[in-house]
């Protein structure tokens, strides 16, 4: 069983190169897309949500990067460990900004205009991401990587939060509820919050291996 698993892993590895890079180029656009439109209509929870793509540009890059060496287990560890705590203050950064614009646009009570381009955005995010966050949750769990693991919940917490945007938008179009925008966008914040803790912490590392073990 150990010598199937041992020829069987460079094709899972393979698998889930590919997985990054879609990561990679999806969430490119999918950042791009949200920080324009987010510019032009004033709304900050787009553009929060925009930054978090490219946040998550950075995650799939660097798990790739730690892919390149999966032969060399103690330069894996070190990678994957390197590279949470990289991501966790992404996290941390984007939950500061976030938190700074939301409350000063309820303040000046700045309305952001109606975004049909972010609607569209937000629903297609919610169809992509967790069809992709349980691939990559099966090829973690087929390599026992932590790492994958823990990029597949980036990927599904990027889920709540085109859901989080969703509503906000909604709201903000078809009822003029202006203050949605920004309280949606400050929803967001302990969700980031969070994860970044945790990653420079390491303690996703540490879910995620507890997770593979029982799986």
């Amino acid at each position: 069983m150990s010598e199937i698993n041992t020829l069987a892993r460079p094709a899972i590895v393979l698998r889930g190169q590919r997985l990054e890079y879609f990561t990679v180029a999806w969430n490119t656009l999918e950042g791009l897309i949200a920080v324009v439109a987010g510019i032009i209509a004033g709304s900050i929870s787009l553009v929060g949500f925009g930054i978090d793509s490219f946040i998550e540009v950075t995650s799939g890059s660097v798990l790739l990067w730690r892919m390149s060496v999966d032969s060399d287990v103690h330069r894996r560890e070190i990678n994957e460990k390197r590279a949470l705590r990289i991501v966790g203050t992404c996290f941390l950064l984007l939950a500061a900004y976030i938190t700074y614009d939301s409350i000063s646009d309820l303040w000046s009570k700045r309305a952001p205009e109606h975004s049909v381009a972010g609607i569209i955005l937000a629903c297609a995010s919610l169809v992509v991401m967790p069809v992709l966050s349980r691939a990559k949750r099966k090829v973690g769990r087929s390599l026992g990587s932590a790492a994958m693991h823990a990029d597949a919940k980036q990927t599904e917490f990027c889920t709540y939060l085109s859901a989080i945007l969703l509503l906000g938008l909604l709201l903000n179009a078809f009822f003029g509820l202006w203050w949605a925008d920004p309280a949606a966008a400050l929803i967001m914040v302990p969700i980031i919050a969070k994860e970044g803790i945790d990653g420079v912490q390491g303690k996703a590392c540490r879910d995620c291996c507890e997770e593979i073990a029982r799986g």
